[in-house]
């Protein structure tokens, strides 16, 4: 909807954007498109103006919403948003005329300001009315899932990561595999991520812990900032590799001339890092696939009582 930071998002997300430089984004006047390319993921993101109606005559609505996958409908929950329940029911119920396929998606977003018990009792009254007027509308067949976020925190990843996840026609072999390796090699819980996004594309089927998730995140930023520190540059290569930062993490890649990001080079060795909390468990993070700006990571968390190199032999 106008405002409501769907822009901010799309940027924060896929464009690896600080939040706080999203204050000076201008709204979006006209449809904007990025493709975005990786191995499992593979999707075109399209930004709709929240002031523009396309079911209007004017506009073909089978051909912009015919073949669409998921609709995210953005909601500011620091501002009044009866017009944007309005807006969220005709849009949702217009699209799945069109549509029935679609997935809907809203996020109740800009709730890292609130409290605990307004997030809820807001998310609550959002699902609750338009739960009435689906019903009313003789159309409750229609489902919607509901998130909370902010660009501030994890939550805005972790919402992308389930709605994402609905779309890979892979998953289901993506996480028998994942459920294969934990029950296999004592590990705790698994993750396959997509690092450009922090996305995690699947996981096992144990219960997803949002501190085990944080802490996954968290170790990507680590290690791509490692790496494009210590990395060797692909016209200067450095003989031998790095020691580990403290005997806690090791990794290798490449970092080549003129870039302003970390991007792997095709030629690079896969890349690993290991790492021991206070609490002794241990995140283990390997490379399993690469593609031009791609890594896929799985993130382990076990104790260390487990011997390290008979799991590493039996997954690698």
């Amino acid at each position: 909807f106008f405002r409501s930071g769907k822009s901010s998002i799309q940027r924060v997300v896929f464009g690896k954007m600080p939040p706080n430089d999203t204050l000076y984004l201008e709204s979006t006047t006209k449809i904007q498109k990025e493709d975005i390319t990786r191995s499992f993921i593979d999707f075109q993101i399209w930004d709709f103006p929240g002031q523009v109606n396309y079911f209007d005559m004017a506009y073909d609505s089978q051909e912009i919403f015919g073949a669409v996958g998921a609709l995210i409908f953005v909601i500011d929950a620091q501002d009044d948003y009866s017009e944007a329940l309005h807006r969220l029911f005709y849009t949702v119920t217009s699209a799945y005329r069109v549509n029935p396929t679609i997935t809907f998606e809203v996020l109740i977003h800009k709730v890292d300001g609130l409290s605990d018990d307004y997030k809820i009792d807001t998310q609550r009254d959002i699902q609750q009315r338009m739960g009435d007027a689906l019903a009313d509308a003789q159309m409750e067949h229609i489902h919607l899932t509901y998130y909370l976020t902010s660009i501030y925190d994890h939550s805005i990843y972790e919402a992308f990561s389930k709605i994402i996840q609905k779309l890979i026609r892979e998953l289901p072999t993506l996480e028998n595999l994942l459920n294969v390796l934990c029950s296999n090699s004592g590990i705790d819980k698994a993750y396959l991520f997509d690092t450009l996004t922090k996305i995690y594309i699947a996981t096992d089927s144990s219960p997803v812990d949002m501190q085990s998730y944080e802490l996954c995140s968290d170790m990507i930023d680590v290690v791509i900032d490692i790496e494009c520190i210590y990395g060797t540059r692909a016209s200067t290569p450095i003989e031998g590799t790095r020691p580990p930062m403290r005997g806690q993490s090791s990794s290798t890649s490449t970092l080549e001339e003129g870039q302003d990001s970390f991007t792997p080079s095709p030629s690079e060795p896969e890349a690993s890092s290991l790492i021991q909390l206070d609490n002794g468990d241990v995140l283990y993070m390997r490379e399993v696939n690469r593609y031009p700006c791609l890594f896929l990571f799985l993130f382990f968390f076990f104790n260390l009582s487990t011997a390290i190199d008979t799991v590493l032999g039996c997954l690698f």
